[in-house]
């Protein structure tokens, strides 16, 4: 019923930028709260940064001050500035989001299939 599909993944050097996007399209009647999650090999999933949907943000200790999470409401998208990456930025990023769709009562979790992010050193 909801897709979110991630773009904007790719291979970047040390200390460039990269911009991800997350568009949820479907049977949505609104999108509650979303975010960005990250997971490296051997690790687990962490999130990263969050965003509700009055616009409050929150970020991860490692990516404060250097990645910006923003959302277009009314093309059901959320974005990822990510600036002065860091080889230990590579990860596999995730899109989240808890959507409130048309057919039913209640908030519903959905993930993207995520975007590779690579930054070398």
């Amino acid at each position: 019923q909801v897709q979110l599909v991630e773009s904007g993944g790719g291979l970047v050097q040390a200390g460039e930028s990269l911009r991800l996007s997350c568009a949820a399209s479907g049977s949505i009647f609104s999108i509650n709260v979303a975010g960005w999650y990250r997971q490296a090999p051997g690790k687990q999933r962490e999130l990263v940064a969050s965003i509700t949907g009055g616009g409050s943000a929150n970020y991860a200790d490692f990516v404060k001050g250097r990645f910006t999470i923003s959302r277009d409401n009314g093309k059901n998208t959320v974005y990822l500035q990510m600036n002065s990456l860091k080889p230990e930025d590579t990860a596999v990023y995730y899109c989240n989001a808890v959507v409130k769709i048309l057919s039913k009562p209640g908030l519903y979790n959905y993930w993207g299939q995520g975007t590779q992010v690579t930054v070398s050193s």
